[in-house]
């Protein structure tokens, strides 16, 4: 991690990017000035990437953000907030990647609900902000996932998206990317996600927009 960053502040970007990058409702507006008090003390590249989505969500009107939403995430699958996605696409190697997160979040006391899969961004880093202290496990498998979120990043900046800011706050508290997660990333993007080559249906389990115990 860098060294400017503490771990209340991580916590707090974790949990901020979380809540932003989820559908918009009403409830997320109401609680932008909460959020954006839970990110004052961070970092100033973190807490200035946050507030200029803040900002434009508060000045926003309502249908025209879930619009832009589904049209950002839903839409187009370069955008997916599914981690294990680029990886394994809908083949059956998917089944034991969200398996590993369907574990992480049992043992902590977790169900996953409201119908998103278990490598749902918004939810394993809700799930990192709750961890205890000494808890690595959310972190490091968010961690192994540090290329995929570098290539949902680019596809953001690319698209022209202020949800790019959200994962440029995200990227600013994790390590800075070695050679190795550059790499993976810059394949990732040129592959893209595998295609099923066999008849059989991938194993798929169930999941959720937040994480409820």
């Amino acid at each position: 991690m860098s060294p400017r960053t503490s771990a209340a502040e991580r916590v707090a970007i974790f949990a901020a990017v979380s809540r932003l990058l989820q559908y918009p409702d009403e409830i997320l507006l109401e609680n932008l000035q909460l959020i954006a008090n839970v990110v004052e003390g961070a970092q100033a590249g973190a807490r200035q990437e946050l507030a200029a989505l803040i900002d434009r969500m508060t000045n926003t009107p309502l249908l025209e953000l879930q619009a832009e939403y589904v049209e950002t995430f839903d839409l187009k699958r370069r955008n997916c907030l599914y981690l294990t996605y680029r990886q394994t696409g809908d083949t059956r190697r998917r089944g034991m990647a969200l398996w590993r997160f369907q574990d992480l979040y049992r043992k902590r006391g977790y169900s996953m609900n409201n119908g998103e899969l278990p490598d749902y961004l918004p939810a394993i880093l809700e799930l990192t902000a709750e961890a205890a202290p000494g808890d690595k496990g959310p972190l490091e498998l968010l961690l192994e996932h540090q290329p995929e979120i570098a290539v949902l990043h680019r596809s953001l900046v690319d698209d022209g998206s202020p949800y790019a800011s959200a994962l440029a706050a995200l990227m600013s508290v994790l390590p800075k990317p070695s050679a190795a997660v550059l790499e993976a990333a810059r394949k990732i993007a040129e592959d893209g996600p595998p295609e099923e080559q066999v008849g059989i249906a991938p194993f798929v389990v169930a999941d959720t927009t937040s994480v409820s115990s």
